[in-house]
């Protein structure tokens, strides 16, 4: 070995992880090792470049930036730098400059990715280092790459103590409330029927509303606030993320925005706590998306969603974040193309709610998606007289989706199949029967009905079903232990020894669904946990945080759960991130040699997981009499 090579090893051996590493794989890690100077004050990587090497630093000292510029470390002799982007993308999110006269060894990605895989020590390690374990990999706020705020819960952006009146409350001490709380809006409560309790919202006053509605229109101050407040109120949960509630805000043109916690309010957020903050993309889509009189303009809109997710991807948003957004526009679609298919076909003779179901109803749609919808229609439908006008209206939609990049649904689950355009108590009817008397054939086939979200119409409808299956899920044995065995029939790739289970031939030979295989898992199994738990949330990510509230789980694997769907759902995000970026249709479809080892390394722990909660369904979940009690 030559002197410089020795030399090498010889520094390398002082520190970890390569004093860890057996001496023959040090040895051959040697010979493939560059050397660099950097003079002070010189640029060694810059944000969004692309980065082939691990460094380790013989000598000096860098500092190390988060894209924003912040300081997020520095360095000197024996650290390294580089790793994050070797086990991610390639793509450096940390600027790294030298602040010394810098002498450096390069790694090259390939041994360093040889070393990931070989010496399980040296993968934890250069893991650790950057907080990448999976666990930590899966983190729901990341700091580098966008605004973190986007990604707070709401209930974080509530500056004030909450400031209510009741209906009765004149003009006059209303503003005076106003004004002592310094606050622009002022919540309506109803009286609450027993002392110490709280009422309902009733409605919603704003100093907007007291000029254009009391004082412009020469109304006394003795006239009571129910007479100008605002009924419809709209809400958000404090759980959501503040992007979630800018959006909602964007599509109903608010500035008030009252923040529920289990039901009741606890603040209200105005549009001056986050417009001063940069948005995604997604955010002005949505608002085009309203502003569109046809067909034409919602497929030009539309085409504006693939950039739209790569730029949240690149920067670094978390899958719920994503799932929300991509979500939000769908729903926008549709609710845009229900608007133009009632001023095309005039008003609907009954009334009706719109149904989004599955991955939409979830907030976990991605770029790969169908249609799945229906109708529940009011119960004076009567099919001679109204069924002609909806199945118009289906149509509309249904074709102005596919038109949209929403591809038509292979299991005909959309309002356009008179099986899935009923009136409330067919649809009341359906679900009794599903849940009280299951047939196994026909809840394989009905499990998606269960993720229901009213986004059109007479909501109140869709909460009549919601409300029904909450009540009626959690009591009924056999329908748990029936949506169970169905939860189990998708399996994740994970075979004996940890090894992936591939295709073995077709188009997608060589590779596995992430989604059929990944994520889907995932959440039909939550999914049956949260019926047994009459959880009222539909989210998988919200759905488990319900059951960790009961004993369903043991200790430990909704946290492990959460985990598993997050990293599966980056990867599967990223992949599709990619095939957009090289101008291939994004599919689910990956093939592990494609992957880097952090993320294969990452996929075998999080199947393992999701094998194990699925062992545990089986256990949870019998049809006898001995099925463990649901609490």
């Amino acid at each position: 070995m030559e002197i410089e090579l020795f030399e090498i090893k010889d520094h390398l051996s002082r520190h970890r992880p390569f004093s860890d590493l057996p001496p023959a794989i040090l040895d051959g890690l040697v010979s493939h090792i560059e050397v660099a100077y950097f003079r002070a004050k010189s640029t060694i990587l810059t944000l969004g470049q692309d980065n082939y090497y691990l460094y380790f630093i013989r000598s000096g000292a860098v500092e190390v930036s988060r894209s924003s510029g912040e300081l997020y470390n520095r360095f000197g002799e024996g650290n390294c730098f580089g790793q994050f982007a070797l086990m991610r993308s390639k793509r450096v999110r940390y600027p790294v400059i030298a602040i010394e006269d810098t002498l450096v060894y390069l790694i090259p990605n390939a041994q360093f990715q040889n070393l990931c895989e070989q010496v399980d020590d040296f993968a934890d390690y250069m893991e650790e280092s950057h907080g990448a374990r999976l666990r930590q990999a899966v983190s729901k706020v990341r700091e580098d790459g966008y605004n973190p705020l986007l990604a707070s819960p709401v209930r974080k952006l509530i500056r004030r103590e909450i400031v209510t009146s009741s209906p009765s409350a004149s003009v006059q001490q209303a503003a005076e409330i106003m004004t002592r709380a310094r606050v622009s809006s002022l919540l309506i409560m109803e009286e609450a029927p027993l002392v110490g309790s709280q009422g309902a919202i009733a409605g919603l006053i704003t100093d907007r509303d007291l000029r254009a509605r009391a004082l412009s229109k020469g109304l006394s101050l003795s006239t009571p606030v129910r007479d100008i407040m605002s009924r419809e109120v709209i809400c958000c949960r404090s759980e959501a993320y503040a992007f979630e509630a800018m959006l909602t805000m964007m599509r109903h043109n608010l500035h008030h925005l009252p923040v529920l916690h289990q039901g009741k309010p606890i603040g209200v957020i105005t549009a001056a706590d986050i417009v001063q903050y940069e948005s995604h993309g997604s955010v002005y889509l949505v608002s085009e998306i309203f502003k569109q009189t046809d067909v034409v303009g919602l497929k030009a809109i539309s085409e504006k969603i693939k950039p739209s997710f790569v730029h949240m991807v690149n920067e670094d948003a978390n899958s719920h974040m994503i799932g929300s957004a991509l979500s939000f526009i769908g729903s926008s679609i549709s609710q845009r193309l229900l608007h133009l298919g009632e001023t095309k076909l005039g008003e609907p003779p009954i009334p009706y709610c719109y149904l989004s179901l599955g991955p939409m109803a979830r907030q976990e749609q991605l770029m790969v998606t169908d249609q799945d919808n229906a109708f529940i229609l009011d119960d004076q439908f009567i099919p001679q007289e109204h069924d002609a006008y909806f199945a118009d209206l289906a149509a509309f939609v249904s074709d102005g989706l596919a038109a949209c990049s929403y591809s038509y649904c292979d299991g005909e689950i959309m309002g356009t199949n008179p099986r899935w355009r009923q009136p409330l108590k067919a649809w009341q009817e359906m679900f009794n029967n599903w849940i009280d008397d299951p047939d196994p054939e026909a809840l394989l086939h009905s499990s998606i009905f269960f993720d229901l979200e009213g986004i059109y119409g007479q909501l109140k409808l869709a909460e009549t079903l919601k409300r029904l299956i909450r009540e009626k899920a959690p009591q009924s044995r056999k329908f748990l232990a029936h949506i169970a065995r169905n939860a189990l029939m998708r399996n994740p790739p994970l075979g004996f020894f940890r090894h992936f289970v591939l295709e073995p031939n077709g188009e997608h030979i060589k590779t596995f669904n992430l989604k059929e295989r990944g994520t889907a898992p995932i959440s039909d199994l939550v999914r049956v946990h949260a019926l047994a738990c009459g959880s009222r949330s539909l989210n998988t990510l919200e759905r488990l945080a319900d059951v960790n509230e009961t004993d369903l789980l043991p200790q430990g694997v909704g946290s492990d759960l959460n985990d598993a769907l997050e990293f599966i759902s980056m990867v599967r995000i990223r992949h599709q991130a990619k095939q957009i970026d090289t101008g291939i249709e994004p599919d689910n479809d990956v093939e592990p040699t494609r992957l880097s080892s952090f993320e294969r390394r990452h996929l075998r722990n999080a199947f393992q997981i999701v094998d194990k909660s699925q062992s545990f369904l089986r256990y949870r979940y019998t049809a006898s009499d001995g099925m463990r009690a649901i609490r």
